[in-house]
């Protein structure tokens, strides 16, 4: 499984060192969010009282730190906005091969 920052590139800056002189420092840059999914989701799963994206990744797709996944799948920039609203609908998306 990719992670979520795997196709994320690198960027350099110099900064200032303290000493007159300056050091590049990497970092990475913004990952947006996907437009659009490549594959047609698996599942739906209503949120019930007490669901965190971590426990709902490991149920559907048997891995909790794939909570990213179902968070780009509903197009969401804060995980915890996916769990908030009791009753809501969150797409579980099809795992990438």
């Amino acid at each position: 499984m990719a992670g979520r920052y795997d196709f994320v590139p690198i960027a350099e800056t110099p900064i200032p060192d303290g000493e007159g002189g300056s050091r590049t420092v990497r970092y990475l840059r913004r990952r947006p969010v996907p437009t659009d999914p490549t594959l047609p989701p698996s599942a739906w799963h209503r949120v019930v009282e007490g669901d965190r994206l971590d426990n709902i990744a490991a149920r559907y797709l048997g891995e909790p730190l794939a909570f990213w996944m179902i968070a780009d799948a509903n197009r969401a920039m804060r995980t915890d906005d996916l769990v908030a609203t009791i009753g809501e609908i969150v797409v579980i998306p099809t795992p990438e091969p």
